[in-house]
């Protein structure tokens, strides 16, 4: 017996480690990138049917990093530490979209916004509120989730929005809010939110560009469709 024989699926790990090392992820399938992150963070185990086992959960890779914390740890193989290691990934994807959009050039492209809201919230489980600010130049000064549920059940009001745009000195803001069930409609509560917070916001001189809707990776502009 030959006790030096290592198992398959460490020159698997190794193998696969070259391969992205080489050329990146362009030719890699979804259960391989699966593959590759979680032997950052699964050590001696095969991490090939992990990934195949998330595949067949949640249907898409997108979907794996989308999903929370007490979903991923149902799986077989994945512990807690894998589980916030997924989630790590996904709010990095946030933190580095931001970062892309431009803080001292002016956003004049609504596909830049559309693209950060995505990658924001879209894959969250529940409903969020998030408001980016923009100076009067409309150079990104940051961005704030001030509201978390549903927004018929949730306490947010126009004067909350308001005030926050005014605590960061911002001319300009955009509302952007999330809705899990993959349909962008608006709702009663998102048009009647969307207008009265234009109302608060003009008396006191700041702008509402738009209340952005997005799910699954669509995205509904209540300014394109007459709301605002």
């Amino acid at each position: 017996m030959n006790f030096h024989n290592k198992p398959a699926h460490i020159g698997h790990r190794q193998r696969i480690k070259k391969r992205f090392a080489n050329s990146g992820l362009d030719s890699f399938l979804d259960h391989e990138v699966l593959e590759l992150l979680l032997t950052y963070v699964i050590a001696r185990k095969d991490t090939k049917p992990i990934a195949w086992a998330l595949l067949k959960r949640f249907g898409s890779l997108a979907e794996v990093l989308d999903a929370d914390k007490t979903a991923l740890e149902q799986i077989d193989g994945v512990g807690e530490n894998t589980a916030l290691f997924i989630q790590l990934i996904r709010g990095t994807l946030k933190k580095y979209t931001q970062a892309r959009l431009p803080k001292r050039i002016p956003i004049t492209n609504p596909q830049q916004v559309m693209e950060y809201c995505k990658a924001s919230l879209s894959g969250k489980q529940h409903e969020c509120l998030e408001i980016i600010f923009l100076s009067v130049r409309n150079t990104l000064i940051g961005t704030q989730v001030i509201a978390s549920g549903s927004l018929s059940e949730i306490s947010v009001t126009p004067r909350m929005i308001v005030q926050s745009a005014l605590d960061k000195k911002a001319a300009a803001i955009i509302l952007v809010h999330n809705h899990p069930s993959g349909d962008v409609s608006p709702s009663k509560e998102d048009i009647e939110l969307t207008q009265q917070t234009l109302h608060a916001a003009q008396l006191m001189g700041i702008i509402l560009h738009d209340h952005l809707i997005i799910s699954r990776g669509l995205c509904y502009s209540l300014k394109a469709a007459g709301y605002l």
